[in-house]
């Protein structure tokens, strides 16, 4: 992770424990290196309050994408959809 972000893993150690306030540029090259926005990865730090700045659902972050087309944005949200009734099948299934 250290190396994906740029960063020293001493430093990132320091940053885990809580010795270190990270800045906000290491906090953004962190969330690039988690593969998440820095928004997100600012609300999980409790920096942001999560009720106001709520995760985008993945249907509207899809929806919103202009680099596919339509077809491929609805290609995607039905494969989700599949896979999130599996998962809800099989938390049932174990509950």
């Amino acid at each position: 992770m250290a190396e994906q972000a740029g960063v020293s893993n001493p430093y990132l150690s320091q940053i885990e424990r809580g010795l270190r306030k990270p800045s906000a540029e290491v906090l953004q090259q962190l969330a690039t290196a988690l593969r998440i926005s820095a928004e997100q990865l600012y609300v999980r730090a409790g920096i942001l309050d999560p009720q106001a700045h709520p995760s985008p659902s993945v249907e509207a972050a899809v929806l919103s994408d202009t680099s596919i087309t339509e077809r491929q944005k609805r290609v995607l949200l039905d494969v989700y959809a599949s896979f999130a009734r599996e998962n809800a099948g099989d938390r049932a299934a174990e509950a």
